[in-house]
């Protein structure tokens, strides 16, 4: 057991530049403050399945009878959404005592909430979407305090979400004494 709660963290928030036009979302509160209580485990899951950096940027595409697919903007029929699905799959069932995780907004694949969707003619749709590593890991921990990067800039919500990482840990250490 970790002294320390482990946060999984989307690797563009840390200050890598593994975004896809080669650019990183560094989050100052995490990386300067957080980051002085808790460990890190960062992954940036679009690098994890080979993609290099940059790359085209890829977007979540809901085809005509409600399949959610993950797709090359520039190339809609280079499909992705197997590969993302495998990495997820093999990769959550590594991460181990994770305390929460911090994921990048908006992501096709990180974003937790409000993520765009897009029609197989790439007409913009609504923002209903949820990343696909994202939705893996919700779906396979749902008692893990999972936030957004823009999210955490509301004092309110990030004290709540600091607050339930720290109660996991304590928890998970009782359960591991136990």
């Amino acid at each position: 057991m970790n002294t320390q709660p482990v946060i999984g963290i989307s690797g563009c928030l840390t200050g890598s530049a593994v975004r896809f036009d080669g650019g990183h979302k560094r989050m100052g509160f995490v990386m300067d403050e957080l980051a002085q209580w808790v460990a890190f485990k960062p992954v940036c899951p679009e690098m994890a399945i080979g993609l290099p950096v940059p790359r085209p940027a890829l977007r979540l595409v809901q085809t005509p009878v409600g399949e959610i697919r993950m797709r090359f903007s520039h190339a809609p029929h280079e499909d992705v959404t197997e590969k993302m699905a495998d990495f997820a799959s093999a990769h959550l069932a590594t991460l181990g005592e994770l305390s929460g995780f911090i994921v990048c907004a908006k992501s096709p694949s990180c974003g937790m909430e409000r993520v765009r969707l897009y029609d197989e003619k790439g007409n913009r749709g609504r923002k209903e979407g949820v990343g696909l590593f994202t939705g893996a890991l919700m779906a396979r921990y749902p008692w893990l305090p999972v936030e957004e990067d823009g999210r955490l800039h509301d004092p309110l919500l990030r004290e709540n979400f600091v607050e339930r990482v720290f109660a996991l840990h304590e928890l998970n250490a009782l359960r591991a004494a136990a």
